[in-house]
């Protein structure tokens, strides 16, 4: 059974060349020529991968990846001319799994398709997913964060960041290290992504917990620090 891919592409040549190759790979493809459309396409065709460019009529690509994440975690790679590092950490926050800047090779944007997917694949594996830490819990299979007995609402990035974090308590890593593992590309290499998602992780666990907190070790990069042991 083929998969489905959405293109959310306002450029019809390049939309097609997408469809080309995407279907030679064995996607079944919808196309949707503007944001509105798209997001609409989203819940009618029930994609499990999207393309989506930036520069769109209607909604633009950051306002779409918006309302994508209000009800979905399709795999989202962001596809733009736009290649400075601030539209790219952008994209990243408001939930985007990958990001592309025109012109691509095509197998370069193959490769990443299949790596983002692999990532998506692995986190459907029910049961497996899921850390308790007094007043904290961290669940991937439902893509919820419970902090002290309250969901909060938290982009997927930021959840899969903490629990990398959390699944190795008093473990250093390095950002580049987290763009890596969690992101999937460490050739990406911003760090400031990184630290956005950690300041805003912090400002939701700041003081919820004595037994446990989110760490920057100077000059390296960041742990999820267990001070008493559970």
């Amino acid at each position: 059974m083929s998969r489905k891919a959405l293109i959310v592409e306002d450029d019809g040549n390049i939309a097609e060349l997408l469809r080309l190759y995407l279907e030679k790979d064995g996607f079944e493809v919808a196309i949707a020529s503007d944001g509105i459309r798209g997001v609409e396409m989203v819940k009618s065709f029930d994609p499990e991968l999207v393309l989506l460019d930036i520069m769109l009529p209607g909604k633009d690509g950051w306002e779409v990846c918006r309302e994508i994440r209000k009800t979905s975690r399709v795999p989202i790679i962001m596809l733009t001319a736009k290649g400075e590092t601030m539209d790219k950490i952008s994209g990243l926050e408001m939930g985007a799994d990958d990001y592309v800047t025109k012109p691509f090779e095509v197998k370069e944007l193959l490769a990443r398709i299949h790596a983002v997917m692999r990532r998506f694949e692995g986190d459907e594996k029910p049961g497996e997913k899921k850390l308790t830490f007094d007043k904290l819990e961290i669940n991937l299979d439902s893509y919820e964060l419970v902090v002290n007995g309250t969901r909060v609402d938290t982009p997927p990035k930021e959840l899969e960041l903490l629990f990398h974090l959390a699944s190795s308590p008093n473990r250093v890593y390095t950002r580049n290290q987290l763009l890596d593992e969690v992101w999937g590309f460490d050739y990406f290499g911003d760090s400031r992504t990184v630290d956005v998602h950690i300041k805003r992780l912090r400002e939701k666990l700041e003081g919820v917990s004595p037994q446990w907190s989110l760490k920057t070790v100077w000059g390296v990069g960041y742990k999820f620090e267990l001070i008493k042991e559970q």
